[in-house]
């Protein structure tokens, strides 16, 4: 850590004081990294900033609720939920024309254009074989990209079970595919 630069846990102390130049620097510090994967999980680029912006909202309003581990996975556990709120959100309600248009001239994203192919091919096969604790780990780890500890910290659980959940699905995945 560079001289002078507080620790994230620093910040979010300062943030729960309401100290809102605390806040800028969590946003400096962790909007970039945010915004790339929010864009692998959603092409929509309105829903992508609509979630960031509610995410750092919610790191704000609950700063006092934070209690440890990594701030870069508690930011990232509030994105997703919100993410996918936004997502729910979007085709619980009817579109209108324009929303169609903008719509169907939106590209998905290179991950969305993978991940389609994985889902129908022998690779989503043995997925879909995986029980619920397992694909959530291989979801959170290999799809989303996040660390051990940042999958901890989203789902919930121990850093070791996510090792070891992770381990049993290679281990699964590689009979399914043999």
């Amino acid at each position: 850590m560079r001289r002078g630069r507080p620790s994230d846990e620093r910040l979010m102390k300062a943030v729960a004081r309401g100290e809102a130049r605390a806040l800028a620097e969590l946003y400096d510090r962790h909007a970039p990294w945010l915004f790339l994967r929010l864009k692998r999980r959603c092409s929509d680029q309105g829903i992508i900033e609509e979630v960031a912006q509610d995410t750092f909202l919610s790191v704000w309003r609950d700063a006092k609720r934070y209690q440890s581990g990594t701030v870069g996975g508690w930011i990232w556990t509030i994105a997703v939920r919100r993410l996918i709120d936004a997502q729910r959100a979007r085709t619980a309600r009817p579109e209108d024309v324009t929303e169609t248009i903008e719509t169907a001239r939106t590209t998905p994203s290179a991950e969305q254009h993978a991940l389609s192919g994985v889902e129908h091919g022998d690779l989503g096969a043995a997925l879909n074989t995986l029980s619920p604790e397992l694909r959530a780990v291989v979801q959170a780890t290999i799809i989303d990209g996040m660390s051990t500890v940042e999958a901890a910290t989203a789902l919930g659980i121990p850093e070791g079970t996510v090792k070891t959940r992770a381990r049993r699905a290679r281990v699964l995945l590689r009979e399914a595919l043999a």
